[in-house]
């Protein structure tokens, strides 16, 4: 069985560990007229004087070199080096030489330091040499020593990716090589192998969990109203994608090269009806899987109706356990606290799952190990959703989720308006970017209205901490307090439609949100978009837009220059951001494709989508990278 090493072992040099000495020298006078002086390996015997090394300098006198009553001296350059000689008389008239050595090699290696030579485990013992040594069974790693297994080094054990240990001590797994995703272990690599396997940090993957949130009850049934995912095949080959629910299959489709398959799925009433408290549900979430890269949008419902919104997707591969949450207040209605939310879906089992409510997070309805403060340790195993939802009042915006495995967070409402006093109600959603994926500028722009979309729609935006003592700078500058005190905490901006960029000191999630229609910006009404960072921008989009919209658009946020084409077509009409470096363009969809369109760019762009009709509409990223930014 093959390993593979991630990364080579860390050689260390060996710092003076033979039986060299210190720089000393010692003289002792023989019979005959004879001294003879030491210094790490010289000696003279008579007149004669040869040097040897200390730590690979030659010191004292060369050899070859004679010194002796009348004698001429000869000496070698070659090997001539830092040492002194001095010249006194022996009793009988002989010449005596004295030697002193200079270092200059490395010293000593610490005591107690490891290291590996040659497979042979050896501790320094602070002095030249070596307090132990041992011949290694297995591997041999620097500062280790004898271990097991050299730590990250791999190998396939069936169709399971075995990794060594941080210790050395053993292997332990760290990766299913999918079957169902088309992924083997190749035991030469140690590595799954396949066209899902090394996936890029991007929307792009070939794992999903699709999960239904909260919807207003009366819109969260079949048939009039049913819950679909949209699954979009970036490839040039034919893509299976099976959907399973714990334990149980609940369809296998097949998905055209560059096509969109729309596949409904049964609700979740746990999960999507009812007021009541917050909850777990055991294998609440689907898993979606395919043999080759999709991209995945979930819509809720699909039906083009009165609440609806479409979340974008975001592979297991990209999932971390840091997210901070942006959803929107409860809303009062009939008598009913209509929540917020916020819902956290587990990748594995054992998954401990601990909430950090922001300021106004703490307004919950208990339930599921969630106290009615927001705060709760939960354990989640592989496909089980928690579904946290906010009582009068609250509002669970800037909650900040921390779990010890990775999982998908979603944010949203159940149904509500925005403003709260401007109607009508509808459902919000949208996958939370984890924090380490978060950066320090955005670039804010309201959509368009319809059917006059020459004006832009009004706005309100959030500003989301993720640390504390965060300050906000705004071009061209925006109304509200700019810091921002503790990590959860939000800067609200009222409905606008400015354009500007966003800049903090520290990561922050932004949040846009649609005013309703009664706001008198066209038509349409709430939906949630969070904004993309430049930083994970992209030069290319495969994205879906349901047909059945009075209207569909693509926005394009890019840098003034950009040459960008949306199916094929030049982008033109662009607008400027304030007086940054970034513009805008408003790109009305036709009903093409089955929905299914591409945007291509020479420098990286960010998209959103949306889609209106009177009293709906849905928004959401068109896809992003997903890289590690460093705070």
């Amino acid at each position: 069985m093959q390993l593979r090493r991630l990364a080579p072992l860390l050689a260390l040099p060996l710092f003076a560990c033979g039986d060299d000495g210190g720089a000393d020298t010692t003289a002792t006078t023989g019979g005959s007229g004879s001294t003879t002086a030491s210094s790490s390996g010289a000696t003279t015997s008579g007149a004669t004087t040869t040097t040897g090394t200390s730590s690979g300098a030659t010191t004292g006198m060369s050899a070859g070199e004679t010194t002796s009553s009348g004698a001429s001296d000869t000496v070698d350059p070659s090997t001539s080096s830092a040492g002194t000689t001095s010249a006194g008389t022996t009793t009988d008239g002989a010449t005596t030489a004295s030697t002193t050595s200079t270092t200059t090699g490395e010293p000593p290696c610490a005591e107690g330091t490891m290291l590996c030579e040659e497979g042979v485990a050896k501790v320094c013992d602070g002095l030249g040499g070596f307090s132990s040594e041992e011949v290694c069974a297995d591997e041999c790693v620097a500062e280790l020593g004898c271990v097991l297994c050299a730590p990250g080094s791999t190998k396939c054990e069936g169709s399971m990716v075995l990794t060594c240990d941080a210790m050395g001590e053993g292997f332990v797994p760290s990766e299913e090589c999918d079957a169902v995703q088309g992924l083997a272990c190749d035991p030469d690599a140690g590595a799954c192998v396949g066209a899902c396997a090394a996936l890029g940090l991007s929307y792009i993957g070939c794992d999903y969990y699709p999960t239904v949130l909260q919807q207003f009850d009366g819109y969260n049934s079949a048939p009039s109203f049913v819950w679909a995912v949209a699954v979009a095949n970036t490839s040039d080959e034919m893509v299976q994608v099976t959907v399973t629910k714990g334990p149980d299959p609940v369809t296998v489709v097949q998905v055209a090269p560059a096509s969109v398959q729309l596949v409904t799925l049964p609700w979740v009433p746990a999960l999507s009806s009812g007021y009541g408290g917050s909850v777990v549900v055991p294998d609440g979430a689907y898993r979606l899987r395919s043999t080759r890269p999709v991209t995945v949008y979930q819509y809720n419902p699909l039906t083009v109706t009165h609440t609806n919104d479409a979340s974008l997707l975001l592979p297991t591969n990209t999932w971390t356990g840091n997210y901070v949450v942006a959803a929107w207040p409860t809303w009062p209605f009939g008598g009913n606290a209509v929540p917020g939310l916020y819902s956290v879906v587990a990748r594995f089992d054992g998954t401990t799952v601990t909430l950090k409510p922001s300021g106004t997070g703490g307004i919950v309805k208990p339930g599921g190990g969630v106290a009615a403060d927001g705060k709760g340790v939960i354990s989640l195993n592989e496909g089980d959703v928690l579904q946290v939802l906010s009582n009068y009042n609250g509002d669970v915006t800037g909650t900040i989720i921390a779990a010890d495995k990775p999982v998908q967070v979603f944010g949203g409402h159940k149904c509500t308006n925005v403003p709260l006093n401007v109607t009508a109600c509808d459902h919000l959603e949208e996958s939370m970017f984890p924090i380490e994926t978060l950066a320090k500028e955005y670039v804010v722009v309201p959509p368009v209205q319809v059917p006059n979309d020459k004006l832009d729609k009004g706005q309100v935006v959030r500003v989301i901490a993720s640390e504390d003592a965060t300050t906000l700078t705004f071009e061209p500058d925006q109304p509200g307090n700019k810091l921002l005190a503790k990590a959860g905490d939000f800067l609200e901006l009222p409905s606008t439609t400015q354009k500007f960029v966003v800049s903090a000191d520290k990561k922050i999630l932004v949040a846009q949100y649609m005013v309703g229609q009664d706001g008198g910006f066209g038509a349409s009404d709430p939906a949630m978009l969070l904004a993309v960072n430049p930083q994970q921008w992209r030069t290319a989009y495969l994205f879906h837009a349901a047909t059945l919209w009075q209207a569909n658009y693509v926005d394009i946020l890019a840098p003034k220059g950009a040459v960008v084409t949306v199916d094929g077509a030049a982008v033109g009409s662009w607008q400027a951001v304030g007086a940054s470096n970034y513009q805008v363009a408003h790109v009305k969809l036709p009903n093409i494709n089955q929905g299914n369109h591409a945007v291509s760019s020479d420098v990286p762009v960010g998209i959103s989508v949306y889609g209106v009709q009177s009293y709906g509409s849905y928004w959401y990223p068109g896809g992003l990278d997903l890289d590690l930014i460093p705070q």
